[in-house]
């Protein structure tokens, strides 16, 4: 084999696992750039170092102690990653504001496609898309580093305790005691979930048509029939967040009544139904970026509406075009 061969094969195998250590990544991170970067640090020192990889283990967890070690390095900065309602109650309307926070302030939207790898086992695939809901990712935040890895790779990824005690140079022991304390932190924290069918089933569907229809259309009336009684509205960056259908739909009635006329197209991330948001373009015809809306459906109702607005990152992340025109939607 030629040395270029040879070059290409290694290039092969490590980017074959990108999508699956950026999953993992971002789940230890809670930010979709921060886990790109973990990522591409990663296949870079296993690159330099692939003379040095004896077999002794499989690639796949050679290439798992490299991306852990570099996400430890990253946590111990200390930074935290949250959700609006992490931080504060919820903001009535009559009080709401809109108070930006730094981006390393909050936890980060990530496309299906870039943390979801194919798999055949249902079952598999159904724990890999609970695994990245915005709830879940934002209650792995409160463990410890060390804790958080050995849930995501023992309840996640199914590891047995050995590997894991292997791969973090421990006692199996000291693994079980480390899951053992991070599932009790986890429940001791609320942690509702998005309940939502892969692929979506009949009635989700019409759910969200109709939710398309109601936000398109500015109807206030119908949008309120969507809504969970207690269904939240995020906005990061900003830290205002709010509950209930009426302080939801009286802000979009008020501070966000230039979102009417918007178009929402279709895409997914975090597990869950999400939206490209765009507003009529001020400057003429047609639309342009607003946010990524990532929804929560529970039992028939929308019952999580989290838009990001920092298009000029989410967008080209996700894909989308910068800008819609009239006669395209």
């Amino acid at each position: 084999m030629s040395d270029q061969t040879a070059t290409a094969d290694i290039e092969s195998r490590l980017e074959g696992h990108r999508v699956e250590l950026t999953g993992y990544c971002y789940r230890m991170l809670g930010s979709a750039f921060e886990a790109e970067d973990a990522v591409q640090d990663t296949l870079v020192r296993a690159w330099r170092n692939f003379e040095k990889f004896e077999g002794r283990s499989s690639l796949r967890s050679w290439l798992y102690r490299i991306a852990t070690n570099v996400c430890l390095d990253m946590l111990n900065a200390g930074n935290k990653r949250a959700r609006p309602v992490d931080l504060t109650g919820p903001t009535p309307l009559a009080r709401a504001a809109l108070n930006p926070l730094p981006e390393n302030t909050w936890l980060e939207p990530m496309p299906d496609g870039r943390i979801l790898p194919s798999v055949a086992d249902p079952a598999e695939a159904a724990v890999a898309r609970e695994s990245v809901r915005l709830a879940f990712v934002a209650a792995l935040q409160h463990l410890p580093p060390k804790q958080r890895a050995v849930l995501i790779l023992r309840e996640v990824l199914a590891w047995k305790a050995s590997e894991v005690a292997e791969l973090l140079e421990t006692s199996v022991a000291s693994v079980n005691s480390a899951l053992q304390r991070a599932r009790a932190t986890l429940a001791d924290r609320e942690n509702p979930t998005a309940v939502t069918a892969d692929p979506l089933d009949e009635e989700q569907r019409k759910l969200l048509d109709r939710y398309v229809a109601a936000f398109e259309g500015y109807d206030m009336a119908a949008l309120t029939a969507l809504l969970h009684e207690d269904a939240v509205m995020t906005m990061p960056p900003f830290d205002l967040w709010l509950q209930g259908h009426a302080d939801i739909t009286g802000f979009m009635r008020t501070i966000g009544a230039s979102c009417e006329g918007s178009r929402l197209v279709a895409t997914a991330a975090n597990g869950t139904p999400a939206f490209a948001h765009y507003k009529p373009d001020p400057d003429g015809p047609g639309f342009v970026p607003w946010a990524v809306q990532v929804i929560d459906i529970s039992e028939g109702s929308v019952t999580g509406m989290h838009c990001f607005l920092d298009t000029p990152r989410w967008f080209p992340l996700f894909g989308l075009p910068d800008h819609l025109d009239a006669d395209a939607v």
